[in-house]
């Protein structure tokens, strides 16, 4: 029955292209297709936002109980365990940083995304976040776009390159939509995701934005996750306190970075996952008891101290006692701050569905407060504390995402207005440069850079990256033992058209090589034929190769050894040999797929 129905819908997709290609021009099917992933990129982040604040009104019945609100150490360890099971059970996958295992399928999997993630990323972060995981919702629902979009695209039979945009602009619909934001969904697409977008590409990221965006105003109209009109204006004084605060936003972001790739790793040391959640979970509930503003997105911490009522987040009567005073908020922010990473690596690390985008906007938000709230307790200077918290948002944003143009549009864009543009630049621009010189790469690709599964801004690694070297591997050569004669090698020699023959004993290790150059002379001489033992006339390889090598390795083995081919070796097992000829023709087959349009 099943086979039926696919029959049947493959059918029917065959008569569509069919008459698609007859009628509709590849552009503007392009821009037709962008359009409907916007739409339901769009739908999806309006689905995952208002299931996650249906979940934490549900949840928040239950305030006090002995002075405090005892669900927090609950809710969160059950999100994590409940999580970690629907992950790994029923949708089989591994969670993790969703974008960047975005990169990666750009990168690696030629922009195939599974089509589970259409819909599995909005479920478990729903979970984690409903639940008060201390992550955002940012990340998933990017992580859903673009699988809407890869998907889509192969379901149309687009190219490679073509595929690719297409699942940017599901994650320019989806950002757009849950912000309200086209032009920063449009800007992270090519900041973050696309990195390499030709201006002929512009227009498609440009309608999946747009249409991201209506999906959220017709079905929530102002309820947005964030958003927030300008009270005071930017004045120009203010403007070395401004460039100072940009360089204490590189480091803010530089210490969330190292703590999350600190603490994050160190909970995935556990091997058992159950444990992992455990541990992480019960670690993540009790932060959330001593520190309540870290429990879920962070973002109703925002508008208070947005508000000038930061005496609100202390909504917790184990607390209360604490906003009494300008001194001990500022000193109860601060160590928030700080442990805000701990909370987000350990929801992560321990097997949570959430990214890094809202908490980068907490801890900017709160940097911001922090240090126009002190500056004017101490110093008496008359800070817009509102102004801070926004640029704070966006320098931390900039640095942790190392995406400072993005940072800079979605607080233009919350905010309704262009008013702190010249602030939004300077600490933007100033967090990042500061960070890049301690951190060149963001959260998303260092790992995959340093594992050398995602090349940027160099197009011959690039194309070398692509390249299978399995796929390559030449098994056609004849082996010959060490013990055997010359005579038994000339008798291969007739069968072969290949020059090389590999020495391979009986446990299928290479011992050596034999060449017809080494035996021309002596393959005509009957008598050294029967006498010469192949051991005694074989000579080593230049060097050897392995199947999980890196081709740019592969290529520098190449040039130093000045050889043509190599053999490839796994586990001291003879596999077969790579050539330069496979490799030159593979490249350009690779080429040409890149740069066709």
């Amino acid at each position: 029955m099943a086979n039926q129905k696919r029959s049947r819908f493959n059918s029917i997709m065959i008569k569509f292209l069919v008459w698609r290609l007859k009628y509709i021009s590849d552009n503007n099917f392009l821009l037709i297709s962008a359009g409907f992933i916007g739409l339901f990129s769009g739908l999806a982040a309006v689905i995952l936002k208002s299931v996650v604040h249906f979940i934490i009104d549900y949840l928040d019945v239950n305030r006090a109980l002995f002075g405090f609100n005892y669900t927090y150490l609950i809710y969160p360890l059950l999100g994590i365990l409940l999580t970690s099971m629907v992950a790994r059970y029923l949708f089989k996958e591994n969670l993790g940083h969703g974008i960047t295992q975005i990169l990666y399928a750009i990168s690696k999997n030629s922009s195939i995304i599974r089509r589970t993630r259409m819909y599995s990323r909005m479920v478990t972060s729903a979970i984690t976040v409903g639940l008060g995981g201390s992550v955002g919702l940012e990340a998933p629902i990017v992580v859903t776009g673009s699988a809407i979009g890869s998907n889509m695209a192969r379901l149309f039979h687009f190219s490679y390159k073509k595929r690719t945009l297409l699942l940017g602009c599901g994650a320019a619909g989806a950002i757009s939509a849950i912000f309200n934001s086209p032009v920063t969904g449009v800007i992270f697409a090519m900041e973050v995701i696309l990195t390499e977008v030709k201006i002929s590409r512009f227009i498609p990221l440009l309608m999946a934005s747009v249409c991201g965006q209506l999906v959220s105003i017709v079905l929530l109209g102002d309820d947005i996750l964030f958003s927030f009109k300008l009270i005071d204006p930017f004045i120009a004084p203010d403007t070395g306190y401004y460039l100072l605060f940009g360089a204490l936003c590189g480091m803010i972001s530089l210490y969330f970075t190292r703590m999350v790739y600190l603490f994050e790793g160190g909970i995935k040391k556990l091997r058992n996952d159950f444990g992992r959640a455990f541990i992480g979970g019960i670690s993540l509930a009790v932060i959330i008891l001593l520190f309540p503003p870290i429990y879920g997105e962070g973002y109703e911490t925002i508008k208070n101290l947005l508000s000038g009522d930061p005496a609100n987040i202390f909504f917790s009567n184990l607390l209360s006692s604490l906003s009494e005073n300008q001194a001990s908020i500022i000193l109860f922010l601060a160590l928030v701050l700080l442990v805000k990473p701990i909370a987000t690596a350990l929801t992560i690390g321990a097997g949570g569905s959430g990214g890094i985008f809202a908490p980068s906007l907490f801890m900017g938000g709160l940097s911001g407060y922090i240090f126009s709230s002190s500056a004017n307790t101490i110093f008496g200077t008359s800070l817009s504390t509102s102004n801070f918290t926004l640029v704070g948002m966006c320098g931390v944003m900039s640095g942790v995402l190392h995406a400072p143009l993005t940072a800079i549009f979605l607080i233009a864009e919350i905010t309704s207005g262009y008013m702190l543009f010249v602030p939004l630049m300077l600490v933007s621009a100033i967090s990042y440069s500061t960070i890049s010189y301690f951190e060149k790469y963001s959260i998303y690709t260092k790992r995959l850079i340093e594992t050398g599964d995602l090349i940027q801004y160099d197009k011959d690694q690039i194309v070398l990256s692509l390249i299978d070297l399995k796929k390559i591997i030449e098994k056609d050569l004849l082996t010959i033992h060490p013990e055997q004669s010359l005579n038994d090698l000339v008798k291969l020699v007739k069968k072969s058209k290949r020059n090389i023959f590999p020495v391979v004993n009986d446990d299928n290790q290479l011992v050596g090589i034999v060449t017809l150059d080494d035996i021309r002379e002596m393959m005509f001489d009957e008598e050294s034929r029967e006498n010469v033992v192949i051991q005694t006339i074989m000579q080593k390889p230049p060097a050897s190769v392995s199947t999980q090598e890196k081709m740019q390795s592969v290529m520098n083995k190449f040039e130093i050894t000045q050889a043509w081919n190599l053999p490839v070796i796994d586990d001291d097992q003879y596999v077969g040999f790579i050539s330069k000829s496979r490799i030159f023709n593979a490249y350009r087959k690779k080429l040409i797929r890149q740069t066709a349009e």
